[in-house]
C-alpha cells in the first residue's frame, strides 16, 4: 500500500485482474485494449470495471442490445449472478422487451412520456400506456409453419 491508502500499481493490477474472473474473462486479458476484445468480451470488462468500485446500485443502459442473442444471454446470466453475489439493486434499461421479460419476476415497463410499470405478466399481457403496447407488439413472435401473424400495430396508432 502506497501513501494515502493507494494501492501498489501490482495489488491494483491484481484486483482488476480479480474483477475481470469474476465476470468470466481470463486474467490475461487485462494488457488488452478495448479494441482487441469481441463484443461480449467488452461488455464483461465494462461490468467488471463497474464492479471495482463497489456500488450498492447500478444502471445498466441497453447493456445487450448490440449483442448476439447467445451473448445476450450469457450477459443477462452474468447480470443476474453478478445481483446475487454482490447484493446489487440494478435498473435495467432496455426496450428489448424480449430481453426484459427474461428478468422476471419484477420489471418496469416505464416509458418517457409515463407508461405504466409493475408485475411482467401484467406488463406484458395488459400495458397500459401506448408507447409500452407498441414495445409489446415489436417483440418479435416465430410462426409456426402455415400460420399466418395477425398484422402489427404502428407506434403511431395509439390504441
Amino acid at each position: 500500500m502506497l501513501a494515502h491508502g493507494t494501492p501498489s500499481h501490482r495489488a491494483a493490477l491484481d484486483r482488476a485482474r480479480d474483477f475481470l474472473a469474476d465476470v468470466g474473462l481470463e486474467r490475461r486479458l487485462s494488457v488488452r485494449f478495448p479494441h482487441q476484445l469481441s463484443g461480449g468480451q467488452r461488455q464483461r470488462a465494462v461490468i467488471a470495471r463497474s464492479l471495482a468500485l463497489r456500488p450498492d446500485f447500478v444502471v445498466l443502459d441497453e447493456p445487450v442490445s448490440a449483442l448476439d442473442l447467445s451473448i445476450q444471454a450469457q450477459i443477462l446470466d452474468l447480470i443476474g449472478r453478478l445481483r446475487a453475489q454482490f447484493g446489487l439493486t440494478i435498473l435495467f434499461i432496455s426496450h428489448d422487451l424480449r430481453v426484459v421479460r427474461s428478468l422476471r419476476p419484477h420489471c418496469g415497463a416505464a416509458s418517457r412520456q409515463g407508461g405504466g410499470g409493475g408485475e411482467a405478466d401484467a406488463v406484458f399481457h395488459a400495458p397500459r400506456h401506448p408507447y409500452a403496447r407498441a414495445l409489446v407488439a415489436a417483440i418479435p413472435q416465430i410462426a409456426a409453419a402455415g400460420e399466418r401473424r395477425p398484422a402489427r400495430q404502428s407506434f403511431g396508432d395509439g390504441g
